[in-house]
């Protein structure tokens, strides 16, 4: 998969099938749709393309008002959203800043600039409820009846894909961040067609597990609103031909020092049950690796002192073990 950051590059698909949106979790209904648009494409003989945002056009309103509260939690890191989206099939995504520009751009601005000039779109797939343009005043109707308006070399095919329902449920990218926000990792999976997961390279930290006799994987967090914290099962791939079984720790660690060498970020820190031999104490850092978070054990905890810490984490470890 070709990813883009802007249309303005050589390489670009002359012409593409085209499904639009945030993309936060590639759930089961991001993926119905990718489907249907790359037969689509195939149909046409043009590329198939989704075409995203970065930052969430929320997360740039609650920064310009000064209103974190307003950014919404985040399914997954542009890391996993790309290999999501590779992992459907699509050829090409273009990643568009989401800044005033953007946000500023009347929806017929946005069909000319974005769709016709930038990317010639052939087909244009939306959901059910797409909004798009300044105010959000553009929706399907207007994009169709805009579509049919534009010049006959310019003018594309419109479709609307109505929700998609696992057990009488909309899945939904608001669903999926529900459900990891209570911990639900098996509706979570449900809604997504896969464990919910976070990839990343194994970067240094403090240490401190080798202290206390957990060594830990450690992946840092883009951004501060990850859709889940706590305590989880999990399963790691990347350091073998087998999975590896986990107990693992996505959030702030409140027993630590916020000053830290991680400054109080949000960490992905993972404790294998059975650490490979061959990998060394070393040699994992610098890998990619994808932890699947299985089931949640509980919230983070402060606890009053290392020792307390630590038994803490042989508890989670028993747990996890009794869990597989």
């Amino acid at each position: 998969m070709r990813v883009f950051r802007g249309f303005h590059h050589r390489g670009i698909a002359p012409a593409c099938a085209l499904t639009i949106g945030n993309f936060d979790g590639v759930h089961r209904g991001h993926q119905a749709m990718i489907a249907l648009m790359r037969g689509e494409a195939e149909q046409r003989g043009v590329a198939s393309c989704v075409l995203t945002f970065e930052p969430h056009p929320r997360d740039f309103f609650a920064q310009r008002a000064q209103r974190p509260e307003l950014a919404p939690s985040r399914v997954a890191t542009l890391r996993d959203k790309l290999a999501d989206l590779k992992r459907c099939g699509v050829e090409q995504t273009v990643i568009l800043p989401f800044d005033a520009h953007m946000s500023s751009l009347s929806p017929q601005a946005f069909i000319e600039d974005v769709l016709v000039q930038g990317l010639n779109a052939r087909y244009v797939l939306v959901g059910d409820d797409f909004k798009f343009g300044a105010q959000r005043a553009g929706d399907y109707a207007f994009l169709d009846a805009a579509a049919s308006a534009l010049p006959a070399q310019q003018q594309f095919d419109v479709a609307r894909m109505n929700s998609y329902e696992v057990h009488g449920l909309r899945v939904s990218s608001s669903a999926v961040r529900q459900a990891l926000a209570e911990g639900r990792m098996m509706d979570a999976a449900r809604l997504l067609g896969h464990p919910y997961h976070v990839t990343g390279h194994v970067v240094h930290g403090r240490k401190l597990g080798r202290e206390l006799g957990f060594k830990t994987l450690n992946l840092r967090i883009a951004h501060n609103q990850p859709a889940t914290t706590g305590i989880f099962v999990v399963r790691v791939m990347g350091l073998g031909a087998e999975p590896l079984a986990g107990v693992a720790n996505l959030g702030r660690r409140p027993s630590l020092d916020a000053q830290d060498v991680n400054g109080g970020r949000v960490l992905l820190e993972t404790h294998c049950l059975d650490w490979p031999k061959d990998l060394g104490p070393e040699g994992a850092y610098g890998k990619i690796i994808r932890v699947e978070l299985l089931h949640k054990l509980h919230d983070e905890i402060k606890y009053d002192s290392l020792e307390a810490l630590k038994q803490g984490i042989a508890r989670d470890c028993e747990a996890a073990r009794a869990f597989f």
